[in-house]
């Protein structure tokens, strides 16, 4: 009898494993549970957002209400306030209370988030990792947890992004050697970490003649206005200045008079009108709004049985211009959000 029920047990994990493979109401690869949720079912999305403070999280927290109220699910924002543990343990929360069915992790740090992760794909629960990667990788948008949906804007492509636009703004303010600072949004935090250390590389790659890269901006116009006077204190003579939308906000009116233009990291309506008067050259616009309904869509879709990609880049999925939100590229376009 020992013998026999080992026999089944093979047998059926060798056909649950072949049915996995081509059908996501299955188990899946972490050994999660997952069953097709019915249509008429009311849905509960988990949102694990970096803060409901920070104006870009609220951006996807609008997409993601307004796809899931008009798909019979509802949705709640779990605020972390930009805190890594905060938000590890809130998800560990949700999967031992089973409050979700399904999940959109919004990662303050994506190597914290790979535990909870794994267990709650391991639970049963549609997992969608939005913006930026779980995992140690930083450049990828495939998934690094089996099991995952993955909508990402890799934080390296989005430093080379910035990168270029700074090389390209460097034209317009100066014919000679070109000196420009990035601000780090925030200090060791991993998402900055990978961006930082990638638009340093392009610019020094790209021909720019000093990359000043010791300021931290923040994500704030306070904090931006303060870097942006140590900074024209120790390099009076800088050409172009990198930062969050947020803290260039604080940093532009600084720079009134001199030949300084800027590249803005968020695609909000303030960014936009920067670029549009020509007083920065440009700024990395993602629509997050936009991002955020996709991400609640391909969650509600996958919950339901339905087959969706696992790995969708954002920039090019939702935008034609690359993110790349330079004046004719954001000509005619509206931003879905306000800082």
């Amino acid at each position: 009898m020992i013998r026999v029920a080992r026999l089944l047990a093979v047998g059926l994990t060798a056909a649950v494993a072949l049915t996995a493979c081509s059908n996501p109401n299955k188990d899946d690869a972490a050994g999660g549970a997952a069953t097709a949720a019915p249509a008429d079912k009311k849905l509960s999305i988990g949102f694990f957002g970096f803060a409901k403070a920070n104006s870009f999280a609220q951006a996807t927290w609008a997409g993601v209400q307004e796809y899931a109220n008009a798909n019979n699910a509802e949705a709640t924002f779990l605020d972390s306030n930009f805190d890594g543990p905060t938000q590890v343990n809130q998800l560990q929360d949700a999967v031992t209370s089973k409050r979700y069915d399904v999940v959109i992790v919004q990662a303050n740090d994506g190597t914290a988030m790979v535990n909870p992760v794994k267990q709650a794909v391991a639970a049963g629960i549609t997992v969608v990792v939005e913006f930026t990667p779980v995992g140690g990788k930083y450049d990828t948008i495939e998934p690094q947890v089996p099991g995952t949906v993955n909508i990402i804007d890799p934080p390296t492509v989005n430093g080379d992004g910035l990168a270029k636009m700074a090389l390209e703004g460097c034209k317009t303010v100066t014919d000679g050697a070109c000196k420009v600072a990035y601000f780090q949004g925030f200090a060791n935090y991993p998402l900055d970490t990978a961006r930082t250390e990638a638009a340093i590389k392009a610019l020094k790659a790209g021909g720019a003649a000093e990359v000043i890269s010791n300021f931290v901006g923040g994500y704030t116009p306070d904090s931006g206005r303060g870097a942006m006077q140590n900074l024209l204190q120790a390099h009076p003579d800088v050409n172009v200045v990198i930062g969050s939308s947020q803290a260039l906000q604080g940093a532009t009116p600084l720079a009134a008079g001199k030949k300084i233009t800027f590249v803005g990291n968020g695609g909000s309506t303030q960014a936009y009108d920067f670029v549009a008067k020509g007083t920065w050259f440009g700024t990395y616009a993602m629509p997050e709004k936009a991002q955020g309904a996709k991400a609640a869509e391909l969650g509600i879709k996958k919950a339901r049985g339905e087959t969706v990609p696992e790995a969708t880049d954002a920039c090019s999925t939702l935008t034609d211009y690359a993110c790349l939100g330079t004046k004719d590229k954001l000509a005619g376009k509206t931003a879905d959000y306000s800082d």
